[in-house]
C-alpha cells in the first residue's frame, strides 16, 4: 500500500489521520479503499503500535516500518558486572566476602522520533564473566548496549557495570581490599517524544504518557546503574561471612543476584539478570570459599509507533 495524500488548502500533503461523516457525525476512519481498473483496493490505513521485539544478544540492523514515526523503548539495559569469589586465609585473623558486580545503565518507557524506512543500529551488551577465588581476583565488566539511527543519531549509549575486585591480599595477611563493582552510565540522545497520541495494537488512540509497563514503571525513564554490594571481610579466623549481593538493575526493580551463602558447605553467588550484576562468593564454608557469578545479559525491547 503506497502513501495516501490529499489536498490542503491547494496542496498535496501525506495523510496521518482520515476522517467521515457517519449519521452526522465525523468519525475517524480505520481504512479507506478505491477502486482501481475495478478493484477495490486499501489505501490507507491507519498505523496500529507494532507488537514488542525483545533484542537480547549481538548486533545488528531493522528498519523503521512504513507509517511508523516513533519507536517506543520500553526495556534497554546494558550488561551487568561479574562478581568475585570468597577468600580464606591460614593466619589472617579474618575472611573476605566476594563483592557484588554493578549493574548496567538503562532506558524504561522512553520514545524516540524516528523516519519511516531509515535503518536502526543496535548492540546488546553481555554481562562480565565472573572472578575466581583468592587473594588477588577481578571479575569482568559488562559490555555496553547501544541503539541508533541512519537519521535520528545515536539514541542511547548505556555502559556496562563495572566488575567487583578483591585485591592486595595474602595467605598469610593482610586480609585482601574488597571493592564492589560501580553502576555503568547513561548518555541519551536522539529527539525524545513525551507528548501526542498513538493508536495502540488494540485500535484505542491513547496519550504516549500511558506507556507504563517498562520495568521502572513510569514513563520516560533513563539512568545510571547501581553499585554491587560490599560486606567486606569478618573479624577472626575461621569467622564465616556471607557473598555480597550483586547491584540491582534498572532503578532497583530487577533483582542482582544473591551473594553465596557461608553455612554449611556453602552455596555459589547467582547470576544476574537483565543487566543486574552477579552475586559474590561466601568464605570460610567446610570446603573453603564458594564462587562469584556472572552480570546479567544486557536488551532492548521495542515497538513502532505513529504518535500524532
Amino acid at each position: 500500500m503506497a502513501n495516501t495524500y490529499g489536498k490542503v488548502s491547494g496542496t498535496f500533503q501525506e495523510i496521518d489521520n482520515a476522517y467521515g461523516k457517519v449519521s452526522g457525525v465525523w468519525q475517524e476512519a480505520d481504512e479507506i479503499y478505491a477502486k482501481v481498473s475495478g478493484t477495490w483496493e486499501l489505501v490507507f490505513a491507519a498505523f496500529e503500535a507494532t507488537s514488542f521485539t525483545t533484542l537480547s544478544s549481538g548486533s545488528g540492523t531493522f528498519s523503521v516500518p512504513q507509517g511508523a514515526n516513533a519507536i517506543h523503548v520500553q526495556a534497554g539495559v546494558s550488561g551487568g558486572g561479574g562478581a568475585v569469589g570468597g577468600a580464606d586465609y591460614d593466619k589472617a585473623g579474618g575472611e573476605s566476602s566476594g563483592a557484588g558486580g554493578g549493574s548496567g545503565a538503562y532506558v524504561s518507557d522512553q520514545i524516540y522520533s524516528v523516519t519511516e524506512g531509515e535503518t536502526m543500529t543496535y548492540s546488546i551488551g553481555s554481562g562480565g564473566s565472573a572472578g575466581g577465588k583468592g587473594f588477588s581476583t577481578t571479575g569482568n565488566p559488562g559490555t555496553n548496549t547501544t541503539l541508533s539511527g541512519s537519521s535520528a543519531g545515536s539514541l542511547f549509549t548505556l555502559t556496562g557495570g563495572g566488575g567487583s575486585q578483591g585485591i592486595n591480599g595474602g595467605v598469610q595477611g593482610p586480609l585482601r581490599t574488597n571493592i564492589a563493582g560501580v553502576g555503568g552510565s547513561a548518555t541519551v540522545g536522539g529527539t525524545l517524544i513525551t507528548s501526542g497520541n498513538f493508536r495502540d495494537s488494540d485500535g484505542v488512540s491513547k496519550a504516549v504518557t500511558s506507556n507504563t509497563s517498562g520495568p521502572v514503571g513510569s514513563f520516560n525513564q533513563s539512568g545510571n546503574g547501581a553499585a554491587g554490594a560490599n560486606n567486606g571481610n569478618c573479624g577472626g579466623d575461621n569467622c564465616r561471612i556471607g557473598g555480597s549481593d550483586g547491584a540491582d538493575s534498572f532503578a532497583g526493580n530487577v533483582s542482582g543476584g544473591s551473594g553465596g551463602s557461608s553455612s554449611g558447605s556453602g552455596t555459589n553467588g547467582t547470576a544476574g539478570t537483565r543487566g543486574s550484576g552477579g552475586g559474590g562468593g561466601a568464605a570460610q564454608v567446610n570446603t573453603g570459599s564458594t564462587n562469584g557469578a556472572a552480570g546479567g545479559n544486557g536488551e532492548i525491547k521495542y515497538r513502532f509507533l505513529r504518535v500524532q
